[in-house]
């Protein structure tokens, strides 16, 4: 099980990335933002894979709240229901949209 220790964690070890707040919650970003607590358990991450996230697991990856329903690449993750592993690739690819050092953008 991922906690939200484990996404500061992840993030800060990734080049140039900064930590600040957005709407009031824990984020991180790179060139733009790539990860924030949405609530408690819960981080927004991007995504290319938001259609196959939810396909497999919907209690897990999810979107479908007004605030996201117009952002393609955002998918919403349960901390509880991945490991720290999963967290870690996830959080490595949102980095790499978000234009993260060495991403080629």
């Amino acid at each position: 099980m991922a906690t939200e220790d484990d996404v500061r964690q992840l993030c800060l070890t990734l080049p140039g990335v900064t930590e600040r707040p957005s709407w009031n919650q824990p984020a991180w970003f790179a060139k733009t933002l790539f990860a924030r607590i949405w609530e408690p358990g819960v981080v927004t991450l991007k995504t290319e894979e938001r259609e196959a996230l939810a396909a497999t697991d919907r209690e897990t990856f999810y979107w479908e709240i007004p605030h996201h329903l117009n952002s393609p690449q955002i998918v919403l993750v349960r901390l509880e229901r991945i490991s720290r592993g999963e967290l870690g690739e996830m959080i490595q690819e949102s980095y790499r949209i978000a234009g993260g050092s060495g991403s080629g953008d």
